[in-house]
């Protein structure tokens, strides 16, 4: 979807990216090889196809942050398909006073999950997230990434972000991250099914005030969920989003890139 994406250029917007689809132009190559494209004066278009092979080198050069600065983020989940292989799916838990106490993140098939005062510091923090290229959240513009960036000040998150909420909502999906998993058929774990972010502080409670290891688990098992279930959510999501913009989506596979 990324190399079919014109949005990014000065002045161009979807109805104008719609029209050039429809005129045959799907990608950069087929702009940059037109000399001359309807209702494009030629200055405009030379200045249009200089952008467009900067982006198109930035894009074989793998540089995902570069694209992280040239798109909207409203605009940054059409990056998905590309990075998926490079993409990390994060969630955090608080405690009752909003100190981050969990940071989950799901990436490459593997969960990681740092714990407040054990292996969640800056330096590790800053590194685990420095491997990935995307970053899939879910409500993570208003509530993760926020809270890790006021309590992680040293914290780099310049790579491309995918926010899964108001995704969902263009796709006429409402509500939270489980009721939306419902509707979609997506599982956890018996035992999590009900439990929610209040629960998760209280759990915490209990293992910060008598170190009951099973409390413990059930905040990390919770959080996992939540991790790991952002994938076949993020999916589904832009598989829905790009048939709506009426681009080729090949069939997923586990594990494998869209």
């Amino acid at each position: 979807m990324i190399e079919s994406t014109f949005c990014f250029l000065s002045g161009v917007g979807f109805a104008t990216e719609e029209k050039w689809w429809k005129l045959g132009l799907s990608n950069w190559h087929r702009f940059l090889s037109h000399p001359d494209v309807p209702g494009v004066g030629r200055s405009r278009k030379a200045f249009y196809d200089r952008d467009l092979a900067l982006a198109e080198q930035q894009y074989q050069e793998a540089n995902a942050r570069f694209f992280a600065r040239q798109l909207a983020s409203r605009h940054q989940w059409r990056l998905y398909q590309w990075l998926r292989p490079k993409a990390v799916y994060l969630d955090i838990e608080t405690d009752s006073f909003g100190q981050v106490t969990v940071v989950g993140l799901y990436g490459r098939g593997t969960m990681t999950s740092l714990i407040r005062g054990d292996t969640l510091t800056d330096r590790r923090l800053c590194s685990e997230l420095g491997q990935y290229d995307l970053l899939v959240t879910f409500c993570g513009m208003g509530f993760d990434v926020p809270m890790l960036r006021i309590q992680f000040p040293r914290l780099r998150l310049d790579q491309p972000h995918v926010d899964l909420c108001p995704l969902a909502r263009t796709v006429g999906l409402r509500g939270g991250l489980k009721s939306i998993e419902t509707a979609i058929g997506i599982a956890r774990r018996n035992d999590l099914v009900g439990m929610d972010g209040s629960d998760a502080v209280r759990w915490w409670n209990r293992w910060r005030h008598s170190r009951d290891a099973g409390a413990l688990e059930r905040v990390l098992a919770y959080n996992e969920a939540d991790c790991v279930n952002l994938e076949p959510l993020a999916d589904s999501l832009y598989c829905r989003l790009a048939q709506r913009y009426h681009a080729v989506v090949p069939e997923l596979s586990a594990g494998a890139p869209i």
